[in-house]
């Protein structure tokens, strides 16, 4: 297991140098003078010439590389160029935001379609089986800003459940934070059902043919109890692949819906400093999302021997 572990975070490495340096070479590849951007259209050019060397850029791209890589590994992710506020703790807050509302909304569809995959597997060609399958197609065909929308024109205008935009910490006040997560997380809910129910039911499929199933339905167990405790095991492993991979893209992709509720999160931050060119932020979020997906995925590999142990073995 030891062994298993020390791979995966060796493996690891690599990767996050490659994420490290791509971002670095896509906020390069952006039109535009940070040092100009900051300055403001009346500044001279020996002003825009000093500020480049304030900020490094006289130097050659490698040489900016290797500034920049030590910078962040002591924490030092820059300062924005509109505020001047340091670029770190603002990502940080702002992913916080994000993270609230993808860690929730992940753990609902998880609970709700891993086991409506399982029954749909059991049943399968049956009406509940052709009931679910149908429903997650639905639910996959449906993007996530019409849901959103939808959602808020029901519940936040037309019945006045819910508030409608904005957004409250629910370190300030717990019951208001709630109710303003709840449609953004229904939303996200509602969607990725339709795909863990697919995966769900399609791993449980293929466990449910094998040898040793029908090896444990001869010896006189229950269906319960060779789906529950034999099959569920085994076929959950892909599909936790697949919770890991939601998770990652949902932290760095929920820019759609931060903006449809109007909520402070990463991906309207991200969103926002693009608009505003604010290459510091820009580049900050860039790296912390892609760091933070190499971690969910990293976390995945780590914990997938729980089920599946012949990972371990190979």
């Amino acid at each position: 297991m030891l062994r298993f572990i020390l791979n995966r975070l060796v493996m690891a490495l690599p990767t996050i140098v490659l994420v490290s340096i791509t971002v670095f070479a896509l906020i390069r590849l952006i039109p535009g003078d940070p040092a100009a951007l900051m300055l403001g259209d009346m500044a001279q050019p020996d002003q825009i010439a000093a500020m480049r060397v304030e900020l490094g850029l006289d130097k050659s791209m490698p040489q900016q590389f290797l500034i920049w890589a030590g910078n962040v590994l002591h924490g030092d992710f820059g300062r924005s160029i509109v505020n001047d506020e340091a670029v770190l703790p603002l990502v940080v807050s702002r992913f916080l935001v994000s993270a609230e509302i993808v860690v929730v909304a992940v753990l609902l569809a998880s609970l709700i379609a891993v086991p409506a995959g399982v029954i749909a597997a059991w049943r399968q060609n049956s009406l509940t089986d052709l009931v679910l399958v149908g429903t997650a197609t639905v639910l996959l065909s449906i993007p996530t800003f019409w849901l959103g929308l939808l959602l808020l024109l029901f519940f936040g205008l037309k019945l006045g459940w819910l508030p409608v935009l904005g957004y409250v910490s629910i370190g300030d006040n717990v019951v208001g934070g709630l109710l303003y997560l709840v449609l953004p997380v229904m939303t996200l809910v509602i969607h990725e059902m339709g795909v863990l129910i697919r995966m769900a039911r399609a791993s449980t499929l293929e466990v449910l043919r094998l040898d040793y199933i029908t090896h444990a339905r001869a010896k006189g167990l229950s269906e319960s109890a060779v789906l529950w405790r034999h099959a569920f095991k085994n076929a959950f492993g892909p599909t936790w692949t697949m919770i890991g991979l939601i998770l990652g893209n949902l932290l760095g992709g929920i820019a759609v819906i931060e903006t449809v509720f109007t909520i402070p999160g990463l991906g309207r931050l991200m969103v926002d400093s693009i608009f505003a060119r604010d290459y510091p932020v820009i580049q900050g979020c860039l790296l912390f999302v892609s760091l933070s997906y190499v971690l969910v995925n990293l976390v995945v590999d780590l914990l997938y021997p729980l089920f599946d142990p012949r990972v371990v073995a190979e």
